[in-house]
């Protein structure tokens, strides 16, 4: 695949380092961005993120060999509905948290919808904005890739080249496989996150420390964005929450001298389970 012009649509800090790792990969290609703020949009010409600046997302995508939709999945259906008659034959990908909703729209609304194939790449911060975007952001991290019984097999193929261009591994998954589990290791950590400072009252709060700014990190993240994220992968939300329930039971019951042991033992395989996650991570980024 010759990319000589891509469209990101959304320059924020995923959009943004996009753009940046693009420039930095292939210096000859044109990158067009959108976006509804012209002060972002300035400021992703002048880091050379992008190197021009559309009002509207049709105007954006003209003429362009890829198109990345970066906006927050609540915008997706106006955006492809605004694209749709001015996208041609471009191959389009997205990078946003849910696939289920996007992968349908897409189908549905483009005029070769073979030609749309979800990603999901696992990289971002709690931070937003074009400010800290930067060209190494997706570097050894996984892209989820969800091609669909229409998706073009040439297309899904470019895709995951492109990703891997920028340095992330990629894996596939059907788009109702990737909700399910984003729902569990993604969004439910999330809400989680922003529950919990919720439900901490100020005194509590004063005395803080690492440890709940560390559990409690990603709360900082758009509440825009999330409540979007979590309304659309509703379902899977619902199930996880009703399974943290149980198990918040289970941990309840525990809380007995008598059954300090059987605590213990529950803890302590968390904590295996977690030091396994974290080597097959970093053996992943070695690899």
């Amino acid at each position: 695949m010759q990319l000589r012009t891509v469209s990101i649509l959304g320059v924020g800090l995923l959009g943004g380092s996009i753009g940046l790792a693009i420039k930095q990969q292939i210096s000859s290609c044109r990158v067009n961005g959108y976006g509804h703020k012209r002060e972002t949009l300035n400021s992703a010409v002048r880091r050379g993120a992008i190197d021009q600046a559309f009002d509207d997302p049709a105007d954006a995508v003209g003429g362009a060999d890829l198109v990345i939709l970066c906006t927050p999945v609540g915008v997706f259906p106006d955006i492809l509905r605004g694209i749709a008659p001015a996208v041609g034959n471009a191959l389009l990908t997205d990078v946003g948290s849910t696939k289920r909703t996007v992968v349908a729209l897409a189908e549905k609304l483009l005029p070769s919808p073979g030609r749309f194939v979800g990603s999901h790449p696992m990289a971002g911060s709690e931070k937003r904005g074009i400010e800290f975007a930067r060209a190494d952001l997706c570097n050894g991290a996984t892209c989820i890739v969800t091609p669909t019984d229409r998706t073009d097999p040439q297309a899904a193929a470019d895709i995951e080249s492109f990703w891997k261009m920028l340095g992330m591994r990629t894996i596939r998954l059907s788009p109702a496989d990737h909700d399910a589990r984003m729902a569990q290791i993604s969004h439910l950590p999330h809400a989680l996150a922003a529950i919990l400072v919720a439900a901490a009252d100020n005194d509590a709060l004063q005395v803080a420390g690492k440890g709940f700014l560390d559990v409690t990190r990603i709360a900082a993240g758009d509440g825009a964005l999330w409540r979007d994220i979590l309304i659309d992968n509703r379902d899977n939300m619902r199930e996880c929450i009703s399974r943290l329930k149980s198990e918040l039971d289970k941990l309840g019951d525990l809380l007995e001298p008598s059954r300090g042991e059987e605590l213990r033992v529950v803890l302590d395989e968390a904590g295996r389970r977690r030091s396994r996650l974290i080597g097959e991570n970093e053996g992943g980024k070695g690899g």
